[in-house]
């Protein structure tokens, strides 16, 4: 029997035989890896899907860092779908006509236990969630979750769901439902005054290519791949651009701040068009044939944007938790997902052996996190969003570096070369940085990485 609580949009649910002892909402990385790690605890666990299969819905504009599945699948790098494994990395700094690039390479990370891969959301998600079928979880896809169900104390106990057959009850609900999550909302958890501004749009194309044409253009062979982040090539939207290779493609797009492209007037397909046209991009896209445009929001506000993280019978993690990792040269979110999702499983497993659900008794989650890189890392990093995403870093320094580099490697002969000082100082005025803000900026960078 349900019936509408006095102070909440949830339904609440009186005593009543639980279905499962836990319930995750979301059977994206997140998601998957806290089913499995319920499953192996031995606890009855639902993974819900509102897609068709899991990975369906999803877009990924980015690599995925593997190592925290260490702990989840052994020798996880023989099993994984992937694309190509990332062996080059490249930060490119741009104006609409000069580019900065720093090229890194190494042949550690063609091998195991390997660094980052290049993979498809689909392939991955649903090798995820096989995993944790495979564990014992119940998969239940193409149904939407509409709502939280709750006690007569508030606990959470429960989902509304689509479904014909109606609800589902559990003991914990681990809330894995994506960007903006209206369940961690649902909550109480989340304070949506200023949500705006701490998520992105990432819109992205992928370019058929053929595999020989990948290699030859971007000097890699066999599985090996490229990851590209760039600054500069937004028009003064808050964001940045990403290049990578898959086996048979690229993927190209660029990533802005919402509330950027909501009051810039600039549309992101032209943006990413033009991104196209830049040239230091235009001879690595060439011929490449559009095979999917997609977009999708992501949350990078990092720790400062962060809800709740427990409550009374529920738990948030991954995307819902905004647990996407957006620091400069550190671009990262799947790895965040799967730690997050892990953590969740077992402070749930160990709530439901201890007998207590509650907040008090979940709480166990956060301290997980806190003494892990989840935590740890965005702690460490929680002013580089807003560094990144400032207006001197996005509209100034773009043009102050690659100016500083044109002046040094420019030889005007018989005129002597100006030296450092001058050249920094010349193209400081030139892009309008005042050195007491440069000075500043840096200071709150290396803050961040010592």
């Amino acid at each position: 029997m349900t019936h509408a609580g006095p102070d909440s949009k949830s339904a609440v649910v009186d005593a009543a035989p639980r279905t499962f002892d836990v319930i995750v909402v979301g059977a994206g990385p997140a998601g998957s890896a806290a089913a499995l790690e319920v499953a192996r605890a031995g606890y009855s666990v639902a993974l819900v899907e509102r897609g068709p299969f899991p990975g369906s819905k999803n877009v990924y504009g980015g690599v995925v860092y593997g190592r925290v599945l260490d702990e989840l699948v052994p020798r996880w790098w023989e099993r994984m779908p992937v694309q190509r494994w990332v062996t080059r990395r490249q930060t490119m700094v741009m104006t609409e006509t000069q580019a900065l690039t720093v090229d890194f390479r190494t042949e550690d990370w063609g091998r195991p236990p390997y660094n980052g891969a290049t993979a498809h959301r689909a392939d991955l998600d649903s090798w995820l969630a096989e995993l944790a079928v495979e564990a014992g979880a119940v998969l239940v896809p193409s149904t939407v979750v509409t709502g939280l169900l709750r006690d007569r104390a508030g606990a959470v106990v429960g989902v509304r769901t689509d479904r014909p057959d109606g609800d589902l009850t559990g003991g914990v609900v681990i809330a894995c439902d994506g960007v903006n999550s209206f369940l961690a909302k649902e909550a109480g958890m989340y304070d949506t005054e200023h949500q705006a501004e701490h998520l992105t749009l990432g819109v992205k194309q992928t370019l058929a290519l053929s595999r020989e044409t990948i290699e030859e253009r971007f000097a890699v062979t066999g599985r090996h791949g490229v990851d590209i982040e760039m600054l500069g090539c937004t028009k003064g939207i808050p964001g940045g651009g990403f290049l990578y290779t898959n086996y048979e493609s690229i993927s190209i797009g660029v990533v802005l701040g919402l509330t950027g492209v909501r009051d810039g007037g600039t549309r992101p397909e032209d943006l990413v068009a033009e991104l196209k046209r830049h040239p230091a991009i235009a001879p690595l896209v060439k011929g490449g044939e559009q095979i999917e445009y997609s977009a999708h929001l992501i949350p990078e506000g990092g720790y400062h944007s962060m809800p709740e993280l427990v409550g009374d019978g529920i738990l948030v993690a991954g995307d819902a938790a905004a647990m996407c990792l957006a620091a400069g040269i550190w671009l990262e979110g799947v790895n965040f997902a799967l730690g997050a999702g892990m953590f969740a499983g077992r402070a749930a497993a160990k709530a439901l052996r201890a007998g207590d659900v509650s907040k008090t008794g979940l709480g166990g989650y956060r301290k997980l996190l806190e003494n892990s890189f989840v935590l740890a890392d965005h702690r460490k990093l929680r002013d580089f969003p807003a560094l990144v995403l400032g207006e001197r870093t996005q509209q100034r320094y773009p043009g102050l570096v690659c100016d500083l580099v044109q002046g040094l490697f420019q030889v005007d002969n018989p005129a002597p070369k100006p030296g450092l000082r001058k050249l920094l100082l010349r193209s400081a005025k030139d892009n309008g940085v005042r050195l007491r803000d440069l000075v500043r900026d840096g200071w709150t960078g290396m803050r961040g990485l010592r």
